[in-house]
């Protein structure tokens, strides 16, 4: 198993073995063996109501990792059906993710607004493997 040192409390000279949980080692291991070249996570809820303790986990886990690896955090609504989605509801999300100290600097984004570019790589790549067809 691997482990970091961490420093104990102030005036103790022994270091404390802190070991890395699973999430780290695979992180640890894709950066070594050059499958990433950086951390990039992100949190995409949905804006179809307030955050709850299971939102809260998520954002401080995907936001501390990007930051202990010198990474990005997006903010990324999975707004999959925007004309029932509450400004009320994205408002209020943006606010307790800041709160949760999480940073996601200028990388708010919406799915939404990438739906015609999903869409012609789904189709595209669907019609080059003979599994599209024409309306």
């Amino acid at each position: 198993m691997e482990e970091n040192k961490k420093p104990l409390a102030e005036g103790e000279e022994k270091e404390e073995a802190v070991s890395k949980n699973f999430i780290e080692r695979e992180i640890d291991k894709d950066l070594a063996e050059g499958v990433y070249d950086h951390v990039q996570t992100r949190f995409p809820p949905e804006p179809n109501g307030y955050l709850h303790i299971g939102h809260a986990k998520s954002i401080i886990l995907n936001s501390g990792l990007a930051k202990e690896y010198n990474g990005k955090f997006n903010l990324r609504f999975d707004d999959t059906n925007p004309t029932k989605e509450k400004t009320e509801f994205v408002e209020s999300i943006i606010e307790d993710v800041k709160w949760l100290g999480a940073d996601f600097e200028d990388r708010l984004f919406f799915a939404s607004n990438y739906f015609q570019q999903m869409y012609v790589r789904v189709r595209g790549s669907s019609y080059k493997e003979g599994k599209s067809f024409r309306l």
